[in-house]
């Protein structure tokens, strides 16, 4: 006799619920999980060997488009200037958005630049009558080539950079990381002395903006927590936002999904068709669905779950900060001068840059709190670096 028929034949004579349970597995993480996940990217199911190239060239190909439509927009700007021009900008606003630019060498017709600076620009101007935010483009450009994508942007948005006596300054030879740490500091340190922000957001050049960055923004400097934070993680790679991960607050929530769908699902199942489910809400079978309910999330891509958040700003989660990364920080009140303090304490190396310096501050100065947001407020849209090495062509994973 066949083994297969074998099998069948003992799952019959198991208990009803068991045979039930063992059923609903198979058909779950054997079937309708691979049908419906295995082109998501942050899936366990994705097929990396079979889709992941033709993803990313898409993915590539969609930012090259948009690049140069942003570089014929402003291009078009400069000759015939926008009604809302943002070069002025007023003192002591509630938020103060310093974007940190240098030229690339690699990847110069993506113009990252010129996609986040036209996205800022249609965000603010849905503000309606009042602006709600003041914008600065801070060139860290200290080669002998000009940042052109930020020349560009000199009619409409105000262009700091360092003056000749502070580009001879920071002259001496220091490794990268060292290298953008004491540029994320310059820039810290010019916006707060030129404007005097209430609150600052820095965006990295290629960290573009969702749609709802202004009003999630508005809503977390509401919150009381913000009083408290020396920053708070606007971003963090999708592909490091699963449970299985050793953030303790992930673990929490992972379980109290599963626990709140176990719940939900014994307490309705009794309406739905009584005579041939054999599920109660008991231990056991709380516990089964529990764990059930749990590798789904799993499986799936906390990720995708995390994008439901996305339907008010009052969703958006808090949570300890995570180590990497700092394309976008948001730093309350004057935070931002600490940070600039912190970091000039601090020389960055390979495995010890910028981010990772903030993370552990965090941890060991008592009175420092810092946080990360979730979903994501922005894209990272930097395939390639502007001060790492890059591979012949990027790759979304």
């Amino acid at each position: 006799m066949p083994r297969w028929k074998v099998f069948f034949r003992r799952l019959v004579r198991w208990p009803r619920p068991l045979t039930q349970a063992v059923v609903l597995c198979v058909v779950t993480f054997c079937v309708v999980l691979p049908i419906t996940c295995h082109r998501l990217l942050y899936s366990y199911y994705f097929l990396r060997f079979l889709y992941l190239d033709a993803m990313s060239e898409a993915v590539l190909e969609e930012s090259l488009d948009r690049g140069q439509d942003a570089l014929r927009f402003w291009q078009s700007a400069a000759v015939a200037p926008l009604s809302s021009a943002f070069s002025d900008v007023a003192m002591h606003p509630d938020l103060l958005v310093t974007v940190v630019t240098a030229r690339r060498s690699e990847g110069r017709d993506f113009h990252y630049l010129l996609q986040v600076m036209q996205q800022l620009h249609n965000l603010l101007g849905g503000c309606g009558g009042h602006r709600c935010a003041e914008v600065l483009v801070c060139d860290v450009e200290s080669g002998s080539q000009e940042n052109q994508d930020a020349k560009l942007l000199e009619g409409h948005f105000r262009v700091v950079r360092r003056s000749p006596e502070e580009r001879q300054q920071n002259r001496d030879q220091v490794n990268t990381f060292e290298r953008e740490k004491r540029d994320y500091v310059f820039c810290l340190r010019k916006g707060w002395e030129l404007v005097r922000p209430q609150n600052v957001v820095v965006l990295e050049d290629d960290a573009l903006p969702r749609n709802d960055f202004f009003s999630v923004i508005q809503n977390l400097l509401s919150r009381r927590f913000a009083l408290h934070t020396l920053y708070i993680k606007l971003y963090h790679p999708e592909r490091l936002q699963r449970y299985w991960n050793p953030e303790p607050y992930r673990i929490l929530e992972w379980v109290g999904l599963g626990v709140v769908g176990a719940t939900a699902l014994l307490l309705s199942l009794p309406y739905w068709n009584p005579r041939t489910s054999s599920f109660t809400l008991s231990a056991g079978h709380l516990l089964f669905f529990t764990i059930y309910f749990m590798a789904v999330a799993e499986l799936l891509g906390r990720h995708y779950l995390l994008e439901l958040r996305r339907l008010s700003p009052q969703l958006y989660a808090v949570s300890p900060a995570t180590e990497c990364c700092t394309p976008a920080m948001l730093f309350p009140g004057n935070a931002s001068l600490r940070v600039a303090e912190y970091l000039d304490g601090s020389f960055c190396v390979k495995g010890n840059a910028k981010d990772m310096v903030l993370y552990e501050l965090s941890r060991v100065v008592p009175e420092e709190r810092s946080h990360s947001v979730e979903p994501n407020l922005i894209t990272h849209i930097g395939a390639y670096s502007s001060v790492r090495p890059n591979p012949a062509r990027p790759r979304l994973l």
